[in-house]
């Protein structure tokens, strides 16, 4: 036998009453009533006036009793625009404490969740948290030290955060619509949300693991719901829907509201409409002209819900929209919708109730898409209704709105149990002053508070039934911050080098507000710490006392002719580990210091290190041996002494050069430097020869050359001399 359903969509304009018949899952529309409200009695999907309401809602019930006979309750639905959505974030340190579990990613969207819900109460004057229902939330992200990251699970690092996007209903929707009920002598028999309704009606449960956005374009707002993952993750509302178009033919061309709502719905039926305005005068317009007046507005519309849709989506466009109600049916809305979406325009369409699945209706019912939420309405109070439970935690009864799948989470959040309980507090911080920069030491992490349902240990995701006993045990607070003297140390407290082989051991010391300290001494907060030790080679030198090694170091100066200047190529080298370094290297432990000293130059070292020519040499060949011929081209004083090119000069010395007088080379020259002498005996004349050509002992000769003493002796000479007679 068929059963009949009554239901009723309490709209912002309108009420809308429906009778249903089911029978072997199948639905049947028998009736429907719309009747709009007199006056302003609903603002915003809540009702403001429940005596206005509640009239209409009799006048409704009264006209479909005559005809079905008496109704004694009814499905209802708080209307999505009720619904108010808020985001937050919270960012959790996580340094040093082992890797995130479910548990803690699950705490950290609660306590995201809660920090919704208060920037929602700060919103309101009355502050009070129990006057809303979550009714779900979606993350929007984590982030992992600053950085996006996909999930939490198992990761490691110095702070982690999440960002959720959370649903809240008001509990005074629900208790209004009691109280217009009740008035009415209706009785809730099943209680829904105007876009779980729709849903219900239009988007089976298999098809709800798609990412599909559903919207009801009303007369005042939009609602939105999201599908995603088998489940509605998501619901917003924008202020704008079909009164905005409405409202722009009704500027546009001066007519009352009502003749401009009729325009709007005739420019679904015809392509030319007569029009009226508030002076009398008509004027038949095309449908295209009335389009080029609407076209700003309905961008303005497509634009609110779809951005929107974006945000309540992770600013990802869904698979498909799905658009019901009366504003659904405003021209160009779809293509418009897809340009905001940038998605196809076969991705958005307009749903009627004959997109319901199993469902038939009465001839005089409309397939209008205004119907769609009204019959879901009627649908889901049936098929999934909205009941309470009551829940105990610790000890303390809660009354939980069952609008989805309820978790101790849900639980938590209803008895205002702060996010700050599940953890227990960290412990105090101190902040040490080390050789002028301040080290904050932080104090212990609390551990985590035990959740137990019905005395079995579990986490904030468990799902709870009605009479589930929560129990909290709250974590302990962690321990204050500890440190000693060592901890404050980066490095090894204690090396031995070696220096000259000598081995020498180095240790830190420490002074303490102003006193000699201990390594394992404790530390305070606000104390004052100096630490005094030695890394680098030369710290290390004076620390064991070894300045005069580093004398040894100073770079290698000395005076030439008034002017100073610093050799460093004739500096001494450190070794480490025989490999040359700086001053300022590093020692390890183990290392080996070693001072290489260098050999003293001489004048003739600095000489040539400065590109000086102090000696004028040249080679010649005299009677076919190689002479060098060199001459000095100063005077040399060291120290104000007499000194030679081979005199050894020490850091500090100063040198003068005095220029000689220097002339050119000449022939006679070469027998300073030559053991070359005439025959003792020989008898005859000689020819001076310079590279095979006639000289003379004064004439300038040049390096390279070839000089030559030719003898010729007596007889040869006669001969030469009696030939020349003849």
């Amino acid at each position: 036998m068929a059963s009949k359903l009554f239901a009723l969509d309490i709209g912002t304009r309108s009420v809308v009453g429906i009778i249903l018949e089911e029978q072997d899952n199948s639905f049947h529309v028998v009736d429907l009533i719309a009747e709009e409200h007199k006056e302003r009695a609903m603002v915003d999907g809540q009702i403001h006036n429940v005596i206005h309401v509640a009239t209409v809602i009799q006048h409704i019930k009264e006209q479909l009793e005559e005809k079905h006979g008496p109704l004694r309750s009814v499905s209802v639905a708080a209307a999505g625009r009720a619904l108010k959505t808020e985001q937050a974030s919270v960012t959790l340190d996580i340094k040093n404490r082992p890797a995130m579990t479910e548990d803690d990613i699950s705490r950290l969207e609660l306590a995201a969740v809660q920090k919704a819900q208060q920037q929602l109460l700060d919103h309101k004057e009355n502050n009070n948290g129990s006057h809303y229902y979550c009714v779900g939330y979606s993350v929007l992200y984590y982030r992992l030290d600053s950085e996006e990251i996909g999930n939490l699970m198992d990761q490691q690092g110095e702070s982690a955060e999440v960002e959720v996007i959370a649903t809240f209903l008001p509990r005074v929707v629900v208790e209004s619509l009691l109280a217009a009920l009740k008035r009415a002598d209706l009785e809730m028999e099943g209680l829904t949300l105007e876009p779980i309704a729709a849903i219900n009606a239009l988007i089976p449960t298999t098809m709800r693991r798609l990412n599909i956005a559903l919207v009801d374009i009303g007369a005042g707002t939009s609602d939105i719901a999201i599908t995603n993952r088998g489940t509605v993750t998501a619901y917003g509302m924008v202020p704008t829907a079909g009164d905005e178009i409405t409202e722009a033919l009704s500027d546009h061309y001066l007519l009352d509201f009502p003749v401009a709502e009729k325009v709007k719905r005739d420019m679904s039926k015809y392509d030319e409409i007569m029009i009226s305005d508030i002076l009398g005068f008509e004027q038949l317009y095309s449908k295209n002209e009335i389009m080029d007046t609407l076209r700003p507005a309905v961008t303005s519309l497509a634009a609110a819900i779809g951005n929107e849709i974006l945000r309540l989506n992770s600013n990802v466009a869904p698979k498909a929209v799905l658009l019901v109600g009366g504003g659904s049916l405003t021209p160009e809305i779809t293509d418009e919708l897809c340009k905001v979406l940038e998605i196809p325009n076969n991705r958005v369409g307009v749903r009627g109730i004959d997109a319901i699945q199993k469902l038939t209706r009465e001839d005089h019912v409309p397939a209008s898409p205004e119907l769609v939420t009204p019959i879901g309405i009627a649908i889901s109070a049936k098929s999934s209704p909205i009941k309470y439970m009551s829940v105990k935690v610790n000890n303390q009864i809660i009354r939980l709105f069952e609008l989805k799948e309820m978790t101790v989470a849900d639980a938590l959040l209803a008895a205002n149990v702060s996010i700050n309980r599940l953890y227990g507090k960290p412990g105090l911080a101190m902040c040490i002053k080390v050789n002028g920069q301040d080290i904050f030491v932080p104090g212990g992490h609390g551990s985590p508070t035990e959740i137990f349902v019905n005395g079995e240990k579990t986490t904030t995701k468990h799902p709870i039934q009605n009479n589930d006993v929560i129990e909290l045990i709250e974590g302990i607070n962690g321990e204050p911050a500890k440190a000693t003297i060592q901890d404050m140390i980066e490095f090894n407290e204690k090396r031995t080098v070696y220096v000259d082989n000598q081995p020498f051991s180095i240790e830190p010391s420490f002074t303490l507000n102003g006193q000699p300290a201990e390594m394992k001494t404790t530390l305070q907060d606000g104390d004052v710490l100096t630490i005094e030790t030695a890394t680098t080679v030369e710290q290390i030198l004076n620390w064991i006392e070894k300045e005069a090694l580093l004398n040894q170091l100073r770079p290698f100066t000395i005076s030439i002719d008034g002017k100073t200047l610093q050799l460093p190529s004739f500096n001494n080298v450190i070794l480490i580990n025989n490999q040359p370094v700086k001053s300022y290297f590093q020692i390890q432990d183990g290392d080996h210091i070693r001072i290489q000293d260098k050999s003293n130059p001489t004048v003739l070292d600095i000489a040539e290190h400065l590109n000086m020519l102090i000696e004028n040499r040249i080679f010649v060949t005299f009677q076919d041996e190689q002479l060098e011929l060199k001459k000095k081209c100063f005077e040399i004083l060291v120290n104000g002494q007499p000194a030679n090119i081979m005199t050894d000069i020490r850091s500090g010395d100063t040198i003068h050069f005095l220029p000689s007088e220097s002339s050119n080379w000449i022939y006679q020259d070469v027998f300073r430097y030559s053991n070359w002498q005439l025959p003792t005996n020989f008898k005859g004349t000689f020819e001076v020869l310079r590279n095979d050509e006639p000289s003379q002992f004064d004439e300038e000769i040049f390096g390279g050359d070839q000089l030559k003493i030719h003898l010729i002796p007596a007889t040869v000479t006669h001969t030469l001399q009696k030939s020349t007679a003849e």
